[in-house]
């Protein structure tokens, strides 16, 4: 077959850079876009930020004095309001098309007011007490390890036990328990060290009688015996009772099977209703509060606040990054002292900067238009919200699904019931008897408020919630209330009857 050369016209859609930019500006959430943000800045030097996060910070000069000049003026910057022309959020290109700015509020004057304190204080050297004008640094976390061998070292203890102690408290979990047996710890010593069993006992002893109350146990059993037997201002009885419990019935204990427990100890409700309250006293966790993990926290992208006519959006400016080109570089490039290479990076900032734009402008309309379909939310809580799905905020605004999806996920709405994530607003439908629709949320409110209000020694089975559910119109099946009620983390009848 002979080989030839054919030339083709035809036409195929593609996306631009600036729209795989605008695409992917999109869809970061809050803090993956600041991250962005700061990789872009360190390669485009045409490309500044004018909302500097160590704007407020406290500089140090080379000799160790302190700073009180505001970091705009150190570089050399004009302040935000002169420098340009433009205040408030929405980001703008200005100056002959070479600057531009993205962003929240211009206001450049907390750094430079915090910077003249600090420099009064540091010039008049004033003040009444030495510790009022440092700042306060929060102190490192104690972790469980180091606070069990500061009571180690209060003991009189010989330096072999305080080894064997030590060896015992590098076993412990992040609970407080010793999951590795015990003979299994000795297995592992040398035997040149001579090391009883006895021995590591004891070490063992000495660490369940440390505070945390608990730590050291070597089961949950073990773990609450050890409290109820520390705990002050309990009864003989009770505690006696109490400690038969944990160590011979734990699992029926957990299971509510309180017939079996008042036939097995022979006891009345009263009896077994005091040794339930001293066993709800203990923490089954006690190394966790020596935990160092940090609980993360959500910042807002939009915020939700009622207004005369309704409730109206707006977006968060704390979030907004305040974006801008360089003006030195924008103004050799237009006296021509430029390189190729500057053109293609000015060029990138002005994407940038018009993404951002697009970005949170859309964030808005789609965070209006989710408050708009779900005001009875806004006004009476979650039992008020209504079915809704991605087309029909698509259909409203002339997007796509795709987009509305990329702009509900990992942003947030701050409301006056609480955070929400955008994708909240979402929910399946089912049928009500008037031919509606109710919406899943607001069946999972309902069975929250339900189970909240029923009788701790009769509560509501699945059957019974699906039928008091069924009187208020929601035709839904038991199954259904099972899987909502096992996604909002309550347990089942049986574990939710109490004395």
């Amino acid at each position: 077959m002979k080989q030839t050369l054919q030339l083709k016209t035809s036409q195929h859609l593609a996306l631009t850079p600036q729209l795989q930019q605008s695409i992917r500006l999109l869809q970061l959430s809050t803090l993956e876009l600041h991250q962005e943000i700061e990789q872009v800045l360190s390669e485009n030097p045409l490309l500044e930020r004018l909302d500097d996060p160590l704007d407020r910070s406290v500089r140090l000069l080379a000799d160790g004095a302190i700073n009180s000049a505001p970091a705009s003026t150190q570089a050399g910057e004009a302040p935000a309001a002169q420098g340009s022309g433009e205040e408030g959020g929405a980001p703008a290109e200005h100056g002959n098309g070479e600057n531009g700015e993205a962003g929240g509020d211009s206001g450049e004057g907390g750094g430079s007011e915090a910077g003249e304190d600090w420099g009064e204080y540091g010039r008049s050297g004033s003040g009444g007490d030495d510790e009022d004008g440092r700042p306060q640094l929060e102190a490192s976390p104690v972790t469980l390890r180091e606070h069990l061998m500061e009571q180690v070292r209060l003991t009189c203890c010989a330096p072999r036990d305080c080894a064997l102690v030590e060896l015992v408290v590098d076993a412990l979990d992040d609970n407080g328990y010793l999951e590795e047996p015990l003979e299994d710890i000795h297995a592992r010593l040398p035997a040149e060290l001579e090391i009883e069993f006895e021995e590591l006992r004891m070490a063992l002893a000495l660490v369940q009688s440390m505070d945390p109350p608990g730590v050291g146990a070597r089961s949950a059993a073990e773990c609450l015996a050890l409290q109820i037997r520390r705990m002050p201002g309990v009864p003989l009885v009770t505690r006696r009772m109490a400690l038969v419990i944990v160590e011979k019935y734990l699992t029926w204990f957990a299971q509510r099977e309180f017939n079996k427990l008042k036939k097995a100890l022979d006891c009345d409700d009263e009896d077994l209703r005091e040794a339930q309250a001293v066993i709800r006293q203990c923490n089954p966790h006690p190394g966790a509060a020596f935990a160092s993990d940090v609980s993360d926290f959500v910042v807002p992208d939009v915020i939700v606040r009622r207004a005369k006519d309704g409730w109206s959006v707006q977006l968060n400016p704390e979030v907004m990054p305040r974006l801008r080109v360089n003006s030195l570089y924008a103004s050799l490039m237009k006296q021509g002292k430029s390189e190729t290479q500057l053109g293609a990076q000015l060029q990138e900032a002005k994407w940038l900067i018009k993404n951002m734009r697009q970005r949170f402008d859309t964030i808005l309309r789609v965070a209006q238009a989710i408050v708009d379909r779900q005001r009875n939310f806004f006004s009476h809580g979650a039992v008020a919200m209504r079915p809704l799905v991605l087309r029909e905020i698509a259909d409203t605004l002339g997007l796509h699904e795709s987009t509305i999806s990329r702009v509900t996920t990992q942003k947030y709405m701050l409301t006056p019931h609480g955070m929400f994530e955008l994708k909240y607003f979402f929910g399946s439908h089912v049928a009500t008897e008037a031919g509606g629709e109710a919406s899943s949320t607001a069946i999972r409110a309902l069975i929250v408020q339900l189970t909240g209000a029923e009788d701790p020694k009769n509560p509501l089975s699945d059957s019974k919630i699906a039928e008091m559910l069924g009187e208020q119109g929601m035709v839904i099946a038991r199954r259904t209330v099972a899987k909502y009620r096992e996604a909002l983390k309550i347990p089942p009848v049986s574990l939710r009857k109490s004395l």
